[in-house]
């Protein structure tokens, strides 16, 4: 500002000036000096357009050009301080480089350059406003003349400030006065200069007087004044009150002016019509508008204070404005142009009746008014929609498509009128919106149903919904009504569907209103008549079936919603032979997939409302009774299809060439094949949300497909902090419990990325932010940062996953491991975190504990799983390695090796020993804690580096020989039954012949051979089994394997599952060894004889390993019925009976198909005594297969609390697999699976049957 002319301070004034009178209002209502200045210190955070002042922005540059390198180079010295740890902190950082920058030489010079331009200007701008006002004393010399000896003037600024504004004070006696010259019997020219008097004077001594309802008198009837000046000073001092005073006061002012113009409306100086329009020019229509307009400024503004004040008050408010809003048409003039339709104008969208529904405080009086006095209002506005309807309907019917009511004149030229149909549809838009928001709440709804004169039948919230949805049919979609001009869209259909998506957001206000059979059927009648051939009266037929496809979706995502959809409004009173929704929905969607309609062929965005109902039917197969329904129609295989077509065509798109335009139709073309591709694969990986959705996704071919588009998706999301979303993480838990699926997780780069994410976590830290503290020493086993990696990782390795990706695959064990080599496979896991067996692995690490802990916990949860046990331990000797590593952790003394050394790792390890070597439900064997105790013996668990185990962890069993003999009867018996019943035989079997002979040369793979050590040790440990069992029971398993192998077929896949025997040891069959006691003949006649029964398909899981029962292309996906079948309705019955656990699974990303699969395939063992794993076995042979499902439920039943728990403790996963079943006896849940076999049967047995015929 060194060279300050006069140009730049003729521009300072200009911004100056500016400033001040954009906050003039402000100021003049402050009632002392020192409030004007507190209301200019705290513009910034008032005024929203604080920063759009041209002053500020001016002040702005001018401060960045003064100081701006001293901040830049204070900031510099502050990082390079905090890098170091001299500085720390965001907060110090500000307050640093702050007065740093204030204590600076060019801030001075600044600030005093500054200050002298600026009282420059100001004292300019003073110099001018005195001019302007003796100048304006001089021509109203004779009003301060009368006037003098009652007003007197405090100049309210002194010379520092930069306003000098007059304010004048009245006494009581000035007021009464000013009253009495307000009277209408005085002379004009008395009147006209008390109104300026009055509007110098600060509303809040006028409003608080006690002449000021003989003053309210007076204004009221001078708005009625001929003479318009009258009119604009009254608006003007009640919009100075509106805006300066407070509710208690203003209220008084809102109601005289609402009095006034309900009066003037009845009375006879009012003629305007509807049909001859509104001409906004005329001067009188013009002040009729401000005043009503002013009227809904207030409306819009009070609700922010009036709950500060008794509700009579609000009270009055909103009564006054329904009275005048109620104003009826007179008989004989239906063409009275009504106060409603001049709101309409101002306030199309209702956004005073929205304000004033808001809060339950203002709804409540607003409701009550409207139903016990004002119900005229609701009626007239459900008629004008009736009317506007009707008039659309005419419109189709005679085969126009001009719709004269939402029509204006298509002009360059702006107009200043309003024609009679353009009225009317302001009022229908204005009505549509009101009855929208009123329908919103339960006080609303209860208006409802209304009597209309026009109408014999009263209207009801569906009919009124129906009528709503049949507008967006009939009406333009698009009208071009002088109403949308720069704003909003005002067509019907996108009203409505605003309105009906806020109802879908309202979970109550959608039961009352949206889930109705007749609402549905409204919304699918152009779908109807699409598949039925029939004419179909819509416009912008594509736009409106996308519109009606969001709002499906919507319902579906909502349980109520998906049942109305499913079943429709009352699934027991359905109508026979009448279709629901989801029927319809279904075949329209197939159609859309087939391009089977031909309305709609060659449409431009016949690909986006394929995409919006793909995704109405992907918000119902994606839960398990909606899948159920929808298995029929095949879409799966339709939405395959399409995708293979879609996918054919990206490769035929042209590869782009260099110097052509890339805005060409190719570039476009290729980017919409590729968006439909992906919708396509989107839809298709929805189908793995529950277990048999995931075995139809297997059937089309396209899984690899779909989890590589799932991994790019999760990689974006993953960049914006988006990975939270639980549905994706039960897509992955499911899709990683089947084989096909584990390897197609692994071969899309899933499981690296996952494994490269964990080792960040766990060994490098967050090494990219600028570290202004110490990190915390990680106090937990598992740091909180590794959780959600570890219970990824938990999710992914279920035993077909771990089958695929581990088996016969050897360690690294490598001589030397860089710092720098991270893992990129589950293999590399175990190497590096699990069996740290060398010097190299540990010096590896940089974390050593931490992270071995991380994988000793890992190691303890796969090893739950009795299969991963068997391979992880016959493949890379996991319990050696572990006592190897006890054996080492010991003090040493003079005397050679002495204590065991306690710590985190020897803790885990002993824990995880113990685990893996010893069979046992919650009473029969006693797992070591994993914490010490305070106390002179924190670990009292004994540790050990050899075997066997310590007694201490073995729990006494007592003996019960008779009731096991007793149960091996029965059920010898039972089976023995059946099997020689044709009716009850479910499979066919050959001859067989157990001999010794034709076995002996046979030998079990090491996992079996494994499996036979721990059978024998818990079964010897129950006082089942006695010596020499392990030839009896090979002896078993030897002959089953041969027998089923006459039953299976040959396969050729890549699949390690279908390469050689089951992929698993056979528990149920040693179960049965050690239910008869040992006697090998005996379990190998009832096995034989239990295989033709459908039972064996969902206990004894080896039955059915490549079987030729199965359809061939069931066989080679390698999935069992137990999962797409057993666990499928496991989640279905889950979600019916026991909401509250089933959200529990979805919120922790974890599917309860996968822990069942997993109790299933081991027959609980550990997880139930032995006394319980027998009732299982029994139950669901004497009373069927099916109870194995509802055994599953009540387990659930019975972990209610603990697995809410656990989820809000981020573990369940964790919980279910490592926690045996504490409590839990079949015999207290018997009389609830006989309930659910009463519901459930008939269904679960009919899909149970199925496998056989697999034609899905």
């Amino acid at each position: 500002m060194s060279h300050f002319t006069s140009e730049d301070e003729a521009l300072l004034q200009s911004m100056l000036r500016q400033l001040l009178q954009s906050v003039r209002e402000k100021i003049t209502g402050a009632p002392s000096v020192e409030c004007a200045e507190e209301i200019l210190l705290h513009l910034e955070e008032t005024d929203e357009n604080f920063h759009n002042y041209e002053f500020v922005k001016y002040l702005r540059q001018y401060i960045n050009n003064s100081v701006g390198s001293v901040i830049e180079e204070e900031t510099e010295k502050c990082t390079s301080a905090q890098n170091q740890g001299e500085v720390s902190g965001y907060d110090t950082l500000v307050q640093h480089v702050t007065k740093q920058t204030h204590e600076s030489k060019e801030y001075r010079e600044m600030m005093h350059a500054l200050k002298n331009v600026m009282m420059v200007v100001v004292e300019s701008l003073i110099n001018k406003f005195e001019e302007d006002r003796m100048c304006n004393k001089e021509l109203d010399s004779k009003t301060k003349k009368e006037c003098q000896s009652g007003y007197y003037t405090d100049n309210c600024s002194d010379s520092d400030s930069s306003l000098n504004q007059s304010y004048t004070f009245m006494s009581q006696e000035q007021l009464q006065l000013l009253v009495e010259r307000l009277d209408p019997v005085q002379p004009k020219e008395v009147r006209q200069e008390a109104l300026q008097a009055l509007c110098f004077a600060p509303p809040s001594d006028i409003l608080n007087s006690e002449c000021w309802p003989s003053l309210r008198k007076h204004l009221t009837l001078s708005l009625s004044d001929p003479d318009a000046t009258f009119s604009e000073k009254i608006l003007r001092f009640y919009a100075k009150s509106f805006s300066s005073s407070p509710f208690n006061m203003t209220r008084e002012v809102y109601t005289s002016l609402a009095r006034h113009l309900e009066l003037y409306f009845l009375s006879g100086e009012y003629s305007l019509r509807i049909s001859a329009g509104l001409d906004v020019s005329n001067k009188d229509v013009n002040n009729l508008l401000k005043k009503i307009r002013l009227l809904n400024e207030y409306q819009k503004e009070a609700p922010s204070s009036w709950i500060r004040y008794p509700e009579k008050y609000m009270e009055e408010v909103v009564e006054s404005t329904l009275s005048l809003l109620s104003i009826k048409q007179e008989p004989n003039h239906p063409d009275f142009l009504s106060p409603v339709y001049f709101l309409a104008l101002l306030d199309i969208k209702a956004v005073w009746f929205k304000k004033w529904t808001h809060a339950h405080y203002s709804r409540t009086v607003v409701f009550r008014l409207l139903k016990k006095k004002y119900k005229s209002l609701i009626n007239a506005a459900v008629q004008q929609c009736l009317d506007y309807f009707e008039f659309c309907k005419t419109t189709v019917n005679t085969n126009s498509r001009v719709n004269d009511y939402s029509q204006q004149h298509c002009s360059d030229k702006q107009s200043f009128s309003y024609t009679g149909p353009e009225l009317q549809y302001a009022y229908f838009v204005h009505s549509l919106c009101l009855l929208g928001r009123l329908l919103i709440y339960k006080q609303g709804q209860n208006l409802f149903p209304v009597q209309l004169k026009t109408k014999k039948d009263s209207v009801s919230i569906t009919d009124l919904l129906v009528l709503f949805i049949q507008l967006t049919y009939y009406s333009p979609s698009y009208p071009k009504t002088a109403l949308a001009v720069h704003t909003d869209n005002y067509s019907p259909a996108s009203l409505v569907m605003e309105i009906l998506q806020v109802f879908c957001d309202q979970t109550g206000c959608a039961a009352e209103c949206l889930y109705k059979d007749a609402v549905i059927d409204a919304l699918l009648d152009p779908v109807q008549s699409l598949l039925n051939g029939t004419e179909v009266h819509v416009n912008c037929l594509e736009t409106t079936l996308s519109d009606v496809a969001d709002i499906l979706a919507r319902i579906a995502a909502v349980e109520d919603g998906l049942s109305l959809l499913l079943y429709g409004e009352n699934e027991k009173s359905a109508k026979e032979g009448r279709p629901t929704a989801v029927h319809i929905i279904a075949q329209f969607t197939k159609k859309l997939l087939q391009d089977d309609i031909s309305l709609l062929s060659g449409s431009e965005s016949l690909p986006v409302l394929k995409g919006a109902f793909i995704f109405v039917c992907r918000q119902m197969y994606r839960t398990c009774e909606g899948l159920q329904v929808l298995i029929p129609y095949g879409l799966h295989e339709s939405l395959g299809e399409a995708w293979k077509k879609t996918s054919l065509l990206s490769e035929r798109v042209p590869t782009p060439v260099a110097g052509a335009d890339s805005t060409s139709s190719i570039s476009l073309e290729s980017k919409s094949i590729l968006l439909r591709e992906d919708t396509l694969l989107d839809a298709l990986l929805n189908f793995s949300a529950t277990p048999k959705g995931l075995f139809l996704l297997h059937s089309t071919g396209t899984v690899n497909d779909c989890v590589n588009f799932m991994f790019r998706s999760l990689s974006k999301k993953l960049q914006t902090n988006e990975y939270e979303e639980f549905g994706n993480r039960v897509i992955v838990t499911q899709i990683a419990a089947t084989p096909t699926g584990a390897v197609a997780l692994q071969s899309s780069g899933f499981i690296k990325a996952l494994v490269t994410e964990l080792w960040a976590l766990l060994e490098c830290g967050n090494d990219d932010l600028r570290m202004t503290q110490p990190k915390s020493t990680p106090v937990d086993p598992i740091d909180r940062s590794c959780q959600k990696s570890f219970l990824f990782l938990i999710n992914v390795l279920s035993y077909p996953a771990v089958f695929e990706l581990l088996n016969k695959r050897d360690i690294p064990n490598k001589t030397m491991y860089s710092l720098r080599e991270v893992p990129t496979d589950i293999i590399d896991i175990i190497d590096r975190l699990i069996i740290l067996n060398s010097e190299a692995k540990i010096h590896s690490l940089f974390s050593y504990e931490q992270s071995h802990i991380f994988g000793l916990r890992l190691l303890n949860v796969l090893c739950c799983e009795l299969n991963t046990l068997l391979l992880l331990e016959t493949q890379y000797k996991v319990s050696q390695v572990l006592l190897t590593a006890q054996e080492e952790n010991v003090t040493e003394t003079s005397e050679g090796p002495g204590n065991f050394i306690i710590d985190g790792l020897s803790v885990e390890r002993n824990h995880v020993l113990v685990r893996i070597n010893l069979i046992g439900g919650p009473q029969e064997r006693i797992l070591p804690l994993r914490v010490l105790d305070k106390g002179s013996d924190p670990y009292p668990w004994p540790m050990f580096s050899s075997f066997p185990l310590p007694k201490c962890y073995l729990a006494e069993i007592p003996r019960k020989a008779e009731f096991r003999h007793v149960l091996a009867e029965l059920i010898e018996n039972f089976v023995s039954h059946l099997s020689e019943s044709r009716l009850d035989c479910f499979f066919s079997t050959g001859n067989y012949k157990a001999m010794d002979a034709d076995v002996k040369n046979e030998s079990l793979s090491s996992v079996q051979q494994l499996g036979v050590e721990m059978t024998v040790r818990y079964g010897k440990y129950l006082n089942l089994l006695k010596g020499h069992a392990e030839t009896g029971l090979c002896f078993v398993l030897k002959n089953c394997e041969k027998f089923l192998k006459q039953q299976q077929r040959t396969v050729v896949s890549s699949l390690c599952c279908l390469q050689e025997c089951y992929a698993g040891y056979d528990w149920f069959a040693s179960s049965v060894f050690l239910i008869m006691s040992g006697d090998a003949e005996k379990t190998l006649t009832f096995l034989q004889r239990f295989s033709r029964l459908l039972a064996s398909a969902f206990l004894w899981l080896p039955r059915l390993h490549r079987s030729m029962h199965l359809p061939i292309t069931t066989v080679e996906l390698g999935i069992h019925p137990v999962y797409f079948c057993s666990a499928h309705h496991i989640e279905t019955l889950l979600k019916a009976e026991l909401p509250l656990v089933f959200s529990a699974f979805q919120i922790s990303g974890f599917a309860p198909s996968q822990i069942c699969l997993q109790w299933i395939s081991q027959c609980f063992w550990n997880y139930m005594d032995w006394s319980e794993i027998c009732h299982y076995i029994a139950l669901c042979i004497f009373l069927g297969p099916d109870y194995q499902i509802y055994m599953c439920i009540s387990v659930f039943k019975q972990l209610q609390q603990d697995i809410l728990k656990h989820t809000e403790a981020q573990d369940l996963q964790v919980f279910l697999k490592e926690e045996a079943l504490h409590g839990f006896r079949v015999s207290d849940y018997l009389e609830y699976m006989e309930s659910l076999e009463v519901i459930y049967r008939p269904v679960l047995l009919k899909d149970m049957r199925s496998i056989r015929v697999q034609n899905t």
